[in-house]
């Protein structure tokens, strides 16, 4: 079983934070605050899996009270680095389960961490605990890839995603479990360690849009929104993500 403490150690939290480059840059967090602020309206927000609050403080700052709820300590502490508990409060636990509080207007999920999730059972609670948070009436927005499978050549199981200088991303996957492994490969010519070349794995369980709808669903949730970005683009069978919205309708 995946030791997702160790996974995201301090060294993952270190890595994770690279200020106005790839995901932290402004083309990419300005259009997705502006998309939650609307949605959280005049009423608090939970962010769930917050990390290292690439999200959650560029939100805040719009005026949006802002919870969340991280399983890793190292991500807490790089968090806490930036913001005092006072102006983000995080709860330290399993987004199945961990409880940041009630009545929230919103809860989102970005950047793929559903996936993080192994099981289709703790995805399922994770949707469930979201309803638990929310007002009646309230959104829970997830960010997530979809499955690149037509990708796959016949009889292979992996798919070069990135190749660039110094980088090389492979994807490999298991469709029987609907699990895929990135696996990371940063090279040379020599690293800081002395070595050429480092891998590191992350795990994920992929899921369709559809499954994601149908767990929505058993957890009170009906589908408003689907867009391919978060700004608002068309959701077509060619986009590779989706930001999709859900709507409390039953507790």
């Amino acid at each position: 079983m995946i030791n997702q403490q160790q996974l995201w150690d301090d060294e993952a939290a270190r890595k994770y934070d690279t200020p106005g480059e790839g995901m932290f840059t402004p083309e990419v967090l300005a259009p997705t605050v502006k998309v939650l602020s609307e949605l959280a309206g005049s009423g608090p927000a939970v962010e769930f899996a917050v990390g290292t609050g690439r999200v959650a403080i560029p939100l805040s700052e719009t005026g949006v009270p802002v919870s969340g709820i991280e399983l890793s300590h190292a991500m807490i502490s790089r968090l806490r680095e930036k913001v005092g508990d006072d102006r983000i409060p995080v709860i330290q636990g399993d987004m199945t389960e961990a409880a940041a509080g009630r009545n929230f207007s919103l809860a989102f999920l970005v950047f793929n961490t559903i996936a993080n999730l192994l099981t289709q059972d703790e995805q399922v609670e994770c949707f469930r605990n979201a309803a638990r948070h929310l007002a009646p009436g309230g959104c829970f927005v997830v960010e997530l890839w979809v499955p690149q499978l037509r990708s796959l050549a016949p009889g292979h199981s992996g798919t070069v995603e990135v190749s660039q200088p110094g980088y090389l991303l492979v994807d490999t996957y298991d469709v029987l479990t609907q699990h895929v492994t990135s696996h990371h490969v940063t090279f040379g010519p020599e690293l800081a360690d002395g070595r050429n070349a480092h891998i590191g794995r992350t795990p994920h369980r992929y899921i369709w849009p559809s499954e994601l709808d149908l767990m929505a669903r058993l957890a009170g949730f009906t589908l408003e929104s689907r867009w391919a970005d978060w700004d608002r683009s068309p959701f077509t069978a060619e986009s590779r993500s989706h930001v999709s919205v859900y709507r409390l309708t039953s507790p």
